[in-house]
């Protein structure tokens, strides 16, 4: 398994094919190296040389950086769809789906996890993508929190929550060796019965 966290190497570079797809290279180009740098590393003139534009062009699609990396922080419907199929079904497997679901998506296919990535990388510098963040796991949680017939029940959320950006942001970003190298479903069978008590605790009508 490739080790998360320790991609060094930018995307890749090469001619767009033609003017028409040009905006949609340098958003390609922007999301991937978001994703790898975060917002503070990444420049217009990076990404440029990414898209294999000059960083003019990149200007006239999008004035400023900010602007860029809101453009990329778009979540795709693919990704919203994982989390949404995590809470259908019985609930006494809801935290195994849940678990996957955060890996799969923050882990998948770069035009999945690409964005999500940008906004956790740069939820740390940048007001903007702190708050897609909060927003975007906020609305995820929030058919676990329905689940369970408790009043404590969006703080047990907010606790899944934080357990699971946790895993991520040690394997993603800091590269913790044996969580980058621990296989997906192999988390799932250690972390999911955690997560399945604190989203559907014991004796609610779900568990």
């Amino acid at each position: 398994m490739t080790t998360p966290g320790k991609v060094t190497s930018g995307p890749r570079r090469g001619r767009r094919p033609g003017p028409g797809n040009t905006r949609q290279g340098v958003l390609d180009a922007a999301r991937a190296r978001f994703a790898v740098d975060g917002f503070a590393a990444t420049t217009i003139r990076r990404v440029a040389a990414d898209a294999d534009v000059d960083a003019s062009q990149v200007m006239q699609f999008f004035r400023s950086k900010e602007e860029l990396y809101a453009a990329v922080m778009e979540v795709p419907r693919s990704a919203l769809d994982l989390f949404d199929t995590a809470f259908e079904g019985p609930g006494g497997r809801l935290g195994e789906r849940v678990v996957r679901a955060y890996l799969q998506a923050w882990e998948g296919p770069p035009e999945i996890s690409q964005p999500l990535m940008a906004m956790l990388r740069g939820a740390i510098v940048n007001e903007q993508a702190k708050s897609q963040l909060q927003e975007f796991i906020q609305s995820r949680l929030e058919g676990a929190g329905k689940r369970a017939d408790d009043p404590r029940a969006p703080l047990r959320a907010g606790l899944a929550s934080a357990m699971l950006v946790g895993i991520v942001t040690s394997r993603q970003i800091v590269g913790v060796p044996m969580l980058a190298a621990a296989d997906i479903e192999e988390l799932v069978g250690l972390v999911g019965p955690a997560i399945q008590q604190m989203l559907v605790p014991l004796g609610s009508a779900d568990g």
